[in-house]
């Protein structure tokens, strides 16, 4: 590194070589304070001080510049290692004290206040809706009612008295901005007459009072797209809040919610239901219907010896899936599982129960009732029982 005489800018914030963009500022702004000629009345030192730790801040948080810095010193910037900055203060220190060093100036410049506060996008607004199953499943438009702050319709979002303009502002003849001189520094802050807008409203709206924007309700229509679930977010372009000062609407984000259904229960794609059937159709097997989201019941075959807890999958009777298809253009969808529960009868008749024990006496245990024959036995050799 060449010689000269410039103090090192790391060991001027006493930081490391290899500190970041956050530890470099924390470091600027301690020192700043320490030695800000306002507190230092008179002390050229401070003055100095100030000023060195300046330079070393602009440089080091630019990362071009810590490169250039880092390879070749205070050379990379000038003969001799001569400052690049220009301390008249109109210009790059004047920015620094504003990001880093703001609050001690008398609070940080409004948002957008260097150039001007111009148009300003609105925020984005949310809305919660809940569906039924079926319209998740084969898609629906919705009806609904938002309230929010739209453009105003009578001065059509200027804020300005009909056949009026808003004016520009004499204090700062529509910069948005003022430079006061605040010690040893010249200071750019938004303007305090127009806040930064550059311009002010003279005669204002008398239906929005000059704010360019009213509350009121939205009725809009939402398309559900078939396959959406619990979560499903769907943006609507510009209907959030009017922006400022002439500036871009937000858009409405419409959050979906799928009430529970009596008959199915959804795991993504696929549905789920239980159908009861009774013991002898469960014992003898056959044809049963099966509930669909398409309102149309489906066949579905019981073997004979059909236990409770079977489940059975019909193919593509599920869900849509949102935005999805099959090879031959179909929309795609997930499957149908079946749970059957088998219903043990009540109320019997005499005539019934006769018939029930005479089934089980002249049954045989191992062959009618595998399941409950294997238990008894298992339980037989637990507990020690012979016979």
């Amino acid at each position: 590194m060449p010689a000269t005489t410039k103090a090192d800018y790391y060991e001027l914030l006493s930081i490391s070589r290899d500190a970041g963009g956050d530890e470099i500022k924390r470091a600027y702004r301690k020192l700043a304070m320490e030695h800000h000629p306002d507190r230092n009345q008179g002390n050229t030192a401070a003055e100095a001080k100030f000023k060195e730790v300046s330079e070393a801040y602009q440089i080091l948080s630019d990362p071009q510049k810590r490169a250039a810095y880092d390879r070749f010193g205070h050379g990379a910037f000038g003969q001799g290692g001569a400052s690049p900055f220009d301390f008249g203060f109109a210009g790059g220190l004047s920015d620094i004290l504003e990001e880093v060093f703001g609050e001690f100036m008398g609070g940080a410049a409004p948002r957008g206040a260097r150039g001007g506060l111009g148009p300003e996008r609105g925020r984005d607004l949310r809305h919660d809706l809940e569906i039924s199953l079926e319209d998740a499943f084969q898609g629906a438009e919705k009806k609904i009612r938002v309230a929010s702050m739209i453009s105003c319709e009578t001065c059509k979002g200027s804020g300005a008295k009909p056949g009026t303009q808003p004016a520009a502002c004499k204090q700062c003849g529509g910069a948005g901005k003022v430079r006061l001189q605040q010690g040893f520094f010249l200071i750019e802050r938004a303007c305090p007459v127009c806040m930064g807008a550059g311009r002010v409203i003279e005669q204002p709206c008398p239906a929005c009072h000059g704010q360019g924007r009213q509350r009121r309700e939205q009725h809009l229509e939402v398309t559900i797209p078939a396959g959406v679930d619990n979560g499903t977010r769907i943006r609507i372009a510009g209907k959030g809040e009017a922006g400022m000062r002439g500036g871009p609407a937000g858009d409405l984000y419409v959050f979906i919610a799928v009430k529970p259904h009596p008959f199915f229960h959804r795991e993504g794609a696929n549905l789920m239901v239980r159908v009861p059937v009774g013991l002898a159709q469960a014992a003898l097997g056959g044809r049963i219907e099966v509930p669909t989201l398409e309102g149309n019941p489906a066949g579905l075959n019981l073997p004979e010896g059909t236990q409770g807890g079977s489940q059975f999958r019909l193919k593509n009777l599920g869900m849509q899936v949102l935005q999805q298809r099959r090879s031959r253009g179909a929309p795609a969808r997930g499957d149908l599982f079946v749970e059957v529960t088998v219903e043990t009868p009540v109320h019997l008749s005499k005539r019934q129960r006769e018939l029930l024990t005479e089934f089980e006496q002249a049954g045989e245990a191992g062959k009618n009732a595998p399941q409950s024959h294997h238990f008894l036995e298992r339980m037989k050799e637990f507990l020690g029982v012979k016979g």
